[in-house]
């Protein structure tokens, strides 16, 4: 049978605010989400038994990890919750770092989840995935639809934001791993206040100033923390700031992993040309930030 394929879109947190540490230890974040045009391929040939091949410029570093993946661990609890699903062999090419702070593995796994909806005629990746998010990780949750949102819990409630206007974005990563768990470790964030102010999705209207305007005071609140563990993302982020046209740098989740967002995709494709001759070593990427349509133009 032919392999389905589907891709595994870049996550930014183009604002991320930490609002306090939880009692079941997690974090309560409120965070706006977007996808970048950049991001992993996972094909699944549905037959036979659940197995991975991962392949691409990235793959030596994962699997020289703990050797679980979570497009293995997606399908294998697919599979326990829905016995009828069709499984079958995984292809992984990863091309976005790891631990990177831009959701690989999260993105990994609610591909996996999509092609497996689709290779199963009688099931969404809704349904497959509603009881899955405590064991695959908070941000599959976002991943699985791949719009921008803001995401609020541990980042497991995703609620839709209308009118995001397409832009240009330049990722930068200096090379250096930082795991999740170690950032939030260091940042010692007080308790959960008693009560929180609900807050609704922002509606941009396809105005790109109003995005600016919205993620320009909010700030990423794990930067500090991060920065201390890997001095480097300040150089990363004096860099992007520093390119023509860019309007608003920041850290992306814990890093180290930092962007820069432009008006137009051109402006970013030029600003990463640039950005590139002058740092060679680290992972740069230019794209389009915005909806699944404007992704893939």
């Amino acid at each position: 049978m032919t392999a389905l394929r589907d891709i595994a879109w870049a996550k930014l947190n183009l604002t991320l605010e930490v609002l306090g540490r939880r009692a079941d230890g997690f974090h309560e974040l409120r965070s706006l989400v977007a996808f970048a045009g950049v991001g992993d391929t996972v094909e699944l040939e549905p037959q036979g038994t659940i197995e991975l091949r991962i392949e691409g410029p990235f793959a030596a570093a994962l699997s020289s990890g703990d050797g679980v993946n979570l497009i293995t661990k997606a399908a294998e609890a697919a599979k326990a919750q829905m016995p009828g699903l069709t499984l079958g062999r995984f292809r992984l090419v990863k091309t976005l770092p790891i631990a990177a702070g831009i959701g690989g593995g999260s993105a990994d796994a609610a591909a996996a989840l999509r092609l497996i909806a689709r290779a199963s005629a009688h099931a969404s990746p809704e349904t497959i995935a509603a009881e899955l998010a405590p064991q695959l990780g908070s941000d599959v949750a976002v991943c699985l639809g791949s719009e921008a949102a803001l995401i609020t819990g541990r980042g497991e409630i995703v609620s839709r934001v209308q009118g995001f206007p397409p832009c240009g974005v330049v990722l930068a990563n200096p090379g250096l791993p930082l795991a999740t768990a170690d950032v939030y470790g260091a940042l010692e964030a007080p308790p959960v206040p008693a009560t929180l102010e609900p807050a609704p999705p922002p509606d941009f209207a396809g105005d790109f100033e109003k995005l600016i305007a919205y993620a320009s005071p909010r700030g990423n609140d794990l930067e500090a923390a991060a920065t201390e563990l890997v001095p480097e993302i300040g150089t990363v982020l004096s860099a992007l700031s520093g390119l023509d046209g860019a309007r608003l740098s920041r850290l992306s989740g814990s890093g180290p992993t930092c962007f820069a967002v432009f008006a137009t995709p051109r402006e970013a494709l030029r600003a990463a040309t640039v950005l590139a001759q002058s740092e060679p070593d680290w992972w740069i990427a230019a794209s389009t930030l915005g909806t699944p349509e404007s992704r893939a133009t």
